[in-house]
């Protein structure tokens, strides 16, 4: 398979990069981002590109399947305006670049309590670009919903203190559905998805994901 990859400059997408080095139902990867990668493959392309100037990226948006872990914090955006701009602008124009061009499949890493009806912004923000996309009309199309990721060396306050707090509470049996999830899970998930022969819509959250990475094994 081709795969076409964005967001891969974060953890999540750093794994996924590494894993689809390592698997060899892909025997090529192309990587759209806004700076050049640290690892270096004979089956990588890297592609420098400004989201921005979709006219000079999209005709390259060609390939098998499209994997998206793209997403920024309003503290890294600056405010809610750039953060939906990256999260939903982004994604969308390069999923709807994705589809016009022929690219059958969309792997799209989503949120969990991701809803178009949901009261913050975030969550909200997530689920309107899922709605998004699956109008777009994809013949496969997997959304992953996951938990509180577990991201090594991760520098996000409040993601830090959540995941702390949430491991404290699983040690004493609770809230075992909300188990952090490493990212090089999400990762494998991701690319088993890509492997499934039907999964046209299908919405994976909590330990389904985790079953997932385990399913080509």
């Amino acid at each position: 398979m081709h795969a076409l990859v964005i967001g891969a400059t974060g953890a999540t997408g750093k794994d996924l990069v590494e894993q689809l080095m390592k698997d060899d139902s892909f025997e090529k990867v192309d990587v759209f981002a806004r700076r050049p990668l640290d690892i270096q493959h004979d089956k990588l392309t890297v592609r420098v590109i400004d989201f921005d100037q979709p006219e000079e990226w999209r005709d390259l948006v060609t390939g098998d399947v499209l994997f998206s872990s793209l997403g920024t914090t309003i503290k890294a955006a600056g405010s809610k305006e750039a953060q939906w701009k990256v999260d939903y602008g982004y994604q969308y124009e390069f999923a709807k670049a994705a589809k016009e061009n022929g690219v059958e499949r969309f792997v799209l890493v989503s949120a969990e309590f991701a809803s178009p009806k949901a009261r913050s912004f975030y969550s909200k923000m997530k689920g309107q670009l899922e709605e998004a996309v699956k109008e777009l009309g994809f013949p496969k199309l997997s959304i992953l919903k996951p938990p509180i990721l577990k991201r090594k060396g991760s520098d996000r306050t409040l993601e830090v203190l959540g995941l702390k707090v949430i491991q404290l509470v699983n040690k004493v049996g609770l809230l075992r559905s909300q188990q952090p999830l490493p990212t090089e899970v999400l990762a494998q998930a991701m690319i088993n998805s890509a492997k499934q022969t039907t999964s046209n819509g299908e919405v994976l959250i909590g330990e389904v994901i985790r079953e997932r990475a385990q399913s080509y094994e």
